[in-house]
């Protein structure tokens, strides 16, 4: 065990144990009051409002995942098993819709598409239509609207993750397929989809996670998710306890959701291919060319381009008139509290990637794994779980000063800036963990030994030889939970000071009172700041480009017709 006299292993233990306990305390908030609340309104939900909206919530997540399987596999086996016009650029522009928040893209779809929008005008003009009866055009605020607009957004989970699982097949498998007389198509079926089934389950889950914790696009479109009645039930009807039995039944939907991924990842290590195996691409020619050009370009076009020209052409016409002061101090709070979050996350990511290496014990291992946990809970859930316990602190904190000092000090941390950062730190820990501790895996034992032969103790070689070697997984942890932050909305909009705003909350608040253009200026800084981590794993996945196209060379061979 390493270092074990300079820091004893309760030391360290007793280090993650507190950082898990507190990502855990917002959960056991909202069981705890959810079972023991004020008033207990579990019938009143059952009998009014709850199975609403579980069912839609349930609706809006076959809905979201059926389409994001399509799109995701579908546009991974083409770029990667396939060659036709434009498939390099596909590569890495299909995952530019990343960096394009739900929300953002509902509010530009519904401002080019509904009855007052320029396509149905545009038709009215050339069609001679009067009225909305005169015609029939799908309502983009409805079920199908969040549907649409959710999945071009979240598509890109899981093409990267089956994308990544193909480049992984062994080429001769398929080879020996298609001498056996299997076409393309047979070949994806029963050969490549089901050696990437482990693959897509986890990017499906990762899609249906995001999906729970949306928020702005079902308000929008008056879908009544669970995550919308979290908020209504909260703060419109003012029940704490029934946004905590609400909370508790989104859990179940998270539970069930890690569930079905660590069964789906379970058999994943089992298909890797061998170093030096070759893969033969699919050469398309004609209308299947074009097909697989158009298919993968509408995904692009929709989940991207479209957008960003629109929110730019909004922005740059008014760019004088929201380019302002406050507009500036809003900007300079998102990036406030984007940065303090990703710091604290970074830092505690540190403590614990480096207590699991230290103390690679079992129950080490599950604290840490438990600390992750806060990343499957939605932002309306996690806002809950974060005020439950910050109010019983200031409580109680007020009726001792009241009691001893007559005096009343009101609120201290929550509806406070403390407690958005809490909850993004909470939320996004799994991500800055995970960065660290896939950088940490890379650093050989041999350099703690060489360290501490020269006498470091742990916290000296965590400093002078761990950290400089693993700042590349911490920038990239520090930068994707800083973007995760500007863009997150559920927690922000139900955390935040009164007259506090952020991007999130500003495009919120004026594109749902139908002022796109107000908002498109930081709707627009948002997807531009999108792109950083979208930068990230386009370059991660460079390398292995780069492989496969020295593999490849001379390797394509026409598509079976």
């Amino acid at each position: 065990m390493l270092n074990r006299a300079n820091l004893p292993a309760s030391r360290w233990l007793f280090l993650v144990a507190t950082i898990s306990l507190l990502v855990a305390l917002p959960v056991l908030s909202i069981f705890w009051l959810a079972f023991f609340p004020e008033k207990n309104i579990w019938p009143h939900l059952l009998d009014t409002v709850l199975l609403h909206y579980v069912s839609a919530t349930l609706i809006l997540a076959a809905g979201v995942g059926l389409a994001t399987l399509v799109a995701g596999v579908g546009s991974a086996w083409l770029v990667t098993m396939c060659q036709f016009p434009g498939r390099r650029l596909f590569e890495w522009a299909l995952l530019l819709p990343f960096a394009v928040p739900a929300y953002v893209i509902a509010y530009v779809y519904t401002d080019l598409l509904e009855y007052a929008g320029p396509l149905q005008k545009s038709l009215r003009v050339w069609f001679g239509w009067q009225t909305a009866r005169d015609y029939w055009f799908p309502e983009i605020r409805s079920m199908g609207g969040a549907i649409a607009m959710l999945s071009l957004v979240l598509f890109p989970y899981v093409y990267m993750l089956a994308r990544a699982a193909f480049i992984e097949q062994c080429g001769s498998i398929r080879a020996a397929s298609r001498s056996l007389g299997c076409t393309p198509w047979q070949s994806f079926l029963r050969i490549s989809l089901p050696m990437a089934r482990p693959a897509i389950a986890v990017g499906l889950s990762l899609v249906l996670m995001e999906t729970l914790n949306d928020f702005g696009t079902v308000d929008f479109f008056a879908v009544r998710t669970l995550s919308v009645g979290i908020y209504d039930t909260w703060l419109s009807r003012g029940n704490l306890g029934g946004a905590a039995q609400i909370a508790c039944s989104t859990l179940i939907f998270v539970v069930l959701l890690i569930t079905l991924e660590r069964m789906g990842r379970a058999r994943q290590k089992h298909f890797v291919q061998s170093p030096n195996s070759q893969r033969e691409r699919y050469l398309l020619h004609g209308w299947r060319a074009g097909v697989a050009l158009l298919f993968c370009g509408l995904l692009l076009v929709g989940g991207f381009i479209i957008p960003l020209l629109v929110l730019g052409g909004y922005a740059l016409s008014n760019f004088s008139s929201y380019w302002n002061e406050d507009f500036l101090q809003i900007a300079s709070n998102s990036l406030m509290l984007s940065m303090a979050a990703a710091l604290v996350s970074v830092f505690l990511g540190i403590l614990l990637a480096y207590g699991k290496r230290l103390q690679p014990k079992k129950s080490v291992q599950l604290l840490v794994g438990f600390s992750k946990l806060g990343y499957a809970m939605p932002g309306a859930v996690m806002a809950i779980g974060v005020l439950i316990p910050l109010a019983a602190f200031d409580n109680a904190v007020d009726n001792f000063l009241r009691e001893h000092f007559d005096i009343s000090m009101g609120l201290l941390l929550s509806g406070s800036i403390f407690a958005i950062i809490f909850a993004y730190t909470v939320r996004f820990l799994a991500v800055s963990t995970g960065a660290i501790e896939s950088s940490l895996e890379k650093v050989t034992l041999s350099m703690d030994r060489a360290a501490r032969s020269l006498g470091r103790n742990s916290w000296q070689t965590l400093w002078a030889v761990h950290l400089p070697l693993v700042r590349t997984g911490l920038l990239t942890g520090g930068l994707v939970v800083f973007v995760d932050c500007m863009k997150e909305l559920p927690a922000t909009l139900l955390l935040r000071p009164f007259g506090f705003d952020t991007l999130a909350t500003y495009v919120y608040q004026f594109a749902s009172d139908e002022m796109l253009e107000r908002s498109a200026l930081g709707a627009l800084l948002i997807v531009l700041v999108g792109l950083i981590p979208v930068i990230l794993l386009s370059r991660s996945i460079g390398w292995r480009r780069g492989e496969e196209r020295t593999a490849l060379a001379g390797s394509e061979v026409p598509a079976p017709s």
